[in-house]
């Protein structure tokens, strides 16, 4: 809660699909903190993300799904609304994060979505003890240069793990030096660019938001090579 016991402000997002007839629609409600850290806000990247999810909302049905640095969840929100079996995760160092996934999930009324921590570059009891899982998450996993690489080994390990699983993320572009490519070679993944324009994603707003504004957000699909 807010200081003073207030609930903290909630964003709406409605997710919409006029080619439908009748058209079709989803509205999820983000709870905000008033915190520094950016594990507390929406981004502009989660919102393209959901976007991505919406549209393959049919094929999420029943398919279990992780989302990494989930901060106030919307990805994962969206996809446990359009029927996946989803567990949130954040660092353990950010506990305030893994209460917005909670709360977030309060929210929306989805009483059975996992939340816990995993620390990115750590395999630990929590990453080892794991379901089998079809997709993972991250929207703005790479946000620090320097966690760049803890981030793709802890998506290496689930790959490996979970070979016919994907990597769903979506970056913001803050830095034309920074670049994951030496480190997806590494660790023996492959990457394909998927455009926004083929999720309805290539506009200033989306699903009733003013994200993602004149950002400059890309979508990967990464997977482990064949």
């Amino acid at each position: 809660m807010e200081p003073g016991g207030a609930e903290p402000p909630s964003k709406v997002f409605t997710f919409k699909d006029d080619q439908r007839s009748p058209p079709v629609c989803l509205s999820v409600s983000i709870p905000e903190v008033l915190d520094p850290h950016y594990g507390m806000y929406v981004w502009p990247c989660a919102v393209v993300l959901a976007q991505y999810l919406w549209t393959r909302r049919e094929t999420l049905r029943g398919k279990k799904v992780l989302e990494l640095g989930a901060g106030v969840s919307l990805p994962g929100v969206v996809a446990a609304r359009c029927g996946a079996q989803v567990t949130l995760s954040d660092g353990a160092k950010t506990p305030l994060c893994l209460d917005n996934c909670r709360r977030s999930c309060e929210a929306n009324g989805l009483l059975d979505v996992g939340v816990l921590s995993l620390t990115w570059g750590e395999v630990s009891p929590e990453l080892l003890l794991l379901p089998e899982l079809d997709i993972i998450l991250g929207s703005d996993v790479f946000y620090e240069p320097q966690d760049f690489e803890d981030v793709l080994l802890t998506v290496a390990f689930l790959l490996r793990k979970n070979p016919q699983a994907q990597f769903w993320t979506t970056y913001q572009e803050r830095s034309a030096d920074w670049s994951i490519e030496a480190l997806l070679h590494r660790w023996e993944l492959s990457c394909v660019d998927v455009p926004l324009e083929t999720f309805g994603a290539d506009e200033a707003a989306l699903a009733g938001s003013t994200l993602p504004g004149n950002h400059s957000v890309f979508m990967m699909v990464i997977s482990t090579k064949t």
